[in-house]
């Protein structure tokens, strides 16, 4: 593949989060993996920083660690810009849009008409076709496929279907202001049939994008299931601005049904069914690869409409979050969704406490201090203490900190960036709260720290928070504190570049 010059570096330029070398990015679509190859497609402004002129960027990995931008896929045109959608290889040419040898990738994406087009004003989904690997691609001559005359009709996520209902393409769209996810089915992805909706609650001033559908077994075990329906919306997030909800259920084929368990969701959004995909300002519109047959991976991206064109990276605007690998598993009689960090192997570890029966004392210990934009990991598992907060408190200096505190008593972690970043918009200072679900007493957290981002793995998985930072640079030393005595098994620093 041809690809773009590689970006250069800064001192906001994430080293483990993928950036386009310039302009604007936001949702991630498109994604697939096919020979050896993952391809992460999403909607681009080729031609300045700002939101506009959306077409789908392109970047190609074989590890889901380092990226190659290509050149850019889907381009607008006069008549339409390029919406959020996904891609598929159709192995079987079901399209009819192979050679004969050469099965096509096909990717359904939005059109969302301009008013020079004679649809002006509406959105509807249409097809693009590559038989070189996604190097080069074809608008169907036929579009769109599918057209509710609709203003607000986007966002297609399509997979094969196969199971008691018959063996068929299956989309998932969304009505985006009627909070209603529709699906659709169809034999050759030219022909659309309706098969039900699904809608839930929420603030009446929100709008659902981006939805995915897949099925994932139960404890790793193959003969039981569960479907999981993700949902973005904008505004009504759990922590305010863009937010991604999770619903887990049962899809006959023809309808998802959610699960009778909830879970509430937490500060401001209690009582909401299902749960949140990530309980931070900076994960949305997240979605998971086509093409993986034994597990499931997914990317967001790591911005918030309330403030996404505000941030101070000058020339290129927005990264992706790291890869997550998503699994079910029970805990405490339920079904939850586990995101499991897709990371670098580290260059450096260092530990701070490595052993059981270690005890860290009230105050603070300095772990490490390290150049500012350095990406890193830290571990942590610690048994819960006998009264009062602990945490972690990254890139202090210059008057600056972020702080990741754990609340046992209450079950409730929460990081802090108040005082985290240069101005970037006033809705940005922000505490995030995730519940903590406490495993034998113990508090395990993995954090992963890059030039303008922290992610926040809780108790395996369970509960995640992504948020943006952009500290005004210097030595950045990283702290652990406590109100009193802490028994630590491990506390560990780990350089990532």
């Amino acid at each position: 593949m041809t690809s773009v010059p590689a970006p250069t570096r800064d001192i906001y330029r994430p080293r483990i989060h993928y950036t386009p070398a310039k302009n604007w990015m936001n949702d991630p679509n498109g994604l697939v993996f096919h020979r050896g190859v993952y391809h992460l497609f999403y909607q681009h402004n080729p031609y300045g920083p700002e939101w506009g002129n959306m077409s789908w960027g392109h970047a190609t990995s074989t590890d889901l660690l380092t990226w190659t931008e290509q050149p850019v896929a889907i381009q607008c045109d006069d008549d339409e810009a390029i919406f959020s959608g996904s891609a598929v290889v159709d192995t079987h040419n079901t399209s009819g849009l192979g050679n004969g040898t050469t099965p096509p990738m096909v990717a359904v994406y939005t059109s969302a008409y301009t008013e020079t087009s004679q649809r002006n004003g509406t959105q509807a989904q249409s097809l693009a076709y590559s038989l070189d690997e996604g190097q080069t691609w074809s608008k169907y001559a036929g579009n769109p496929v599918l057209d509710r005359k609709s203003a607000n009709f986007r966002d297609p996520k399509v997979f094969w279907y196969d199971g008691p209902a018959g063996a068929y393409w299956v989309m998932v769209a969304v009505e985006a202001t009627e909070h209603r996810v529709v699906v659709y089915k169809s034999p050759d992805l030219l022909s659309w049939e309706h098969l039900s909706d699904f809608t839930a609650d929420g603030p009446a001033e929100s709008v659902w994008e981006c939805p995915d559908l897949f099925e994932l077994p139960i404890d790793e075990d193959p003969t039981r299931t569960g479907w999981v329906l993700i949902v973005s919306v904008t505004p009504g997030g759990v922590a305010g601005g863009s937010g991604t909800r999770y619903f887990i259920g049962d899809f006959d084929g023809v309808s998802f049904t959610e699960a009778p368990v909830t879970e509430k969701t937490g500060d401001g959004a209690a009582g909401l069914r299902g749960s949140w995909l990530d309980w931070g300002r900076d994960n949305y519109a997240a979605v998971s690869f086509s093409g993986l047959a034994d597990r499931r991976v997914m990317i967001g991206w790591m911005s918030n409409w309330q403030y996404a064109g505000s941030t101070p990276t000058g020339t290129w605007r927005s990264a992706m979050t790291l890869p997550r690998e998503i699994s079910l598993a029970t805990v405490g009689g339920r079904t939850r969704l586990i995101q499991a960090p897709i990371a670098p192997t580290p260059t450096l570890v260092t530990h701070a406490a490595d052993s059981a029966g270690t005890v860290l004392p009230a105050g603070q210990t300095s772990i490490a201090t390290l150049p500012s934009g350095e990406a890193l990991r830290v571990q942590v598992n610690t048994m819960q203490p006998a009264g009062g907060v602990f945490g972690l408190r990254f890139r202090t200096g210059d008057g600056e900190l972020t702080s990741l505190i754990v609340d046992a008593a209450t079950r409730e972690l929460r990081l802090d960036r108040t005082a985290s970043s240069v101005a970037v918009h006033d809705l940005f200072p922000s505490i995030e709260r995730a519940p903590l679900d406490l495993i034998d007493g113990r508090v395990e957290l993995e954090v992963y720290v890059d030039a303008c981002s922290i992610e926040v793995f809780a108790q395996g998985g369970l509960a995640t928070i992504t948020d943006l930072i952009f500290p005004h640079g210097g030595q950045t030393e990283i702290e652990f504190f406590a109100d009193a005595e802490v028994p630590v098994n491990q506390l560990e620093l780990a350089v990532l570049s």
